[in-house]
Order: C-alpha cells, then sequence, then structure tokens
C-alpha cells in the first residue's frame, strides 16, 4: 500500500501562492453558513398569536381584551367557519429584531394582580423569545375588568333544545 499523503502539505495554503488561494476562495459556491442566508420576517399576527396564548395559560387570567371586543368576539365565534380569536387582547409591534407587546386581560375575582401581571409577563416573554428568537423589550398589561364569581359570562354556552 502506497501513502499518498507523502507529497501533500500538513497546511492546504503551504505551497499555494497567494493568487491559488484567492481563486480557490472565490470558487468557493454561497458563502457562508447555510442558516444566515436570507431573512426571516415575522409578522405582528404571528407575535400576538403566542402572546395570546402564553397570556391565557397563567392563572388567574379570565379573558383577554375589552368588554366590547369580547363581546364581538363572542358573536364573531358563532358564525359558522369563524374560528376563536387567540390574539384578541393583544398588539404587538414587531422590529427587526425586537418587540413590544401590550396586552389587555380581565382577572378573576380574589387573586392578586400584581402577581398575575408579573407571570403573564414571565409567561409570555419566554413564550414569544423561545418560539420567535425575537427580544421582548416591554409587556405593557393593562387590566380592564374583574370577573366577580356571581357574574354571567360574556360568552354563554349555546342552548341544546
Amino acid at each position: 500500500m502506497t501513502d499518498t499523503t507523502r507529497n501533500r502539505p500538513d497546511n492546504p495554503d503551504q505551497g499555494s501562492t497567494g493568487e491559488e488561494a484567492k481563486k480557490t476562495s472565490m470558487t468557493k459556491r454561497g458563502g457562508g453558513d447555510p442558516a444566515s442566508r436570507g431573512r426571516t420576517t415575522i409578522a405582528d399576527g404571528v407575535v400576538e398569536k403566542i402572546a395570546g396564548l402564553a397570556a391565557r395559560d397563567v392563572l388567574g387570567v379570565h379573558a383577554m381584551g375589552s368588554g366590547l371586543s369580547r363581546t364581538f368576539g363572542a358573536v364573531r365565534d358563532r358564525v359558522p367557519g369563524g374560528a376563536k380569536s387567540v390574539s384578541r387582547g393583544v398588539k404587538a409591534e414587531v422590529g427587526e429584531v425586537q418587540t413590544a407587546l401590550d396586552l389587555e386581560i380581565v382577572v378573576d375575582y380574589g387573586v392578586s394582580i400584581a402577581d398575575v401581571a408579573r407571570s403573564v409577563r414571565e409567561n409570555v416573554v419566554s413564550a414569544v423569545e423561545r418560539m420567535t428568537g425575537l427580544e421582548v423589550v416591554e409587556v405593557n398589561i393593562a387590566v380592564s375588568d374583574v370577573k366577580l364569581p356571581d357574574e354571567e359570562e360574556d360568552e354563554p354556552e349555546p342552548r341544546l333544545q
């Protein structure tokens, strides 16, 4: 068996002139890591959905949005083919690498609003940053209502006849 590496230099750039190295690098296709080729944009609606779902997961959050938006949402949900809006009560401003969120929530009576708001922020920031790679610079929370135990639901269950 013959050793074919004997005449090759250890360093590929050794033994070649600068011109040969330039030709080799210029003929290389693509250039750079394949993951860095191109651009990814994320729509505001995508971030709003992620944030809305993350906020609803927090114990003490009864609903999202103001009374008016919940009423319109309840009507829209009853229309055949209409989907439940997971982004209701969420507004996102998405930039190249950062996002800011405004959330409007209804909390259950008896819970600490400060604790619920803190948990919502933590959950929303974690979910949005993990799923999108965007930096969440702020999560503003407006508590628009408190759900009392004896109040009727804004979105009653459909009656069976």
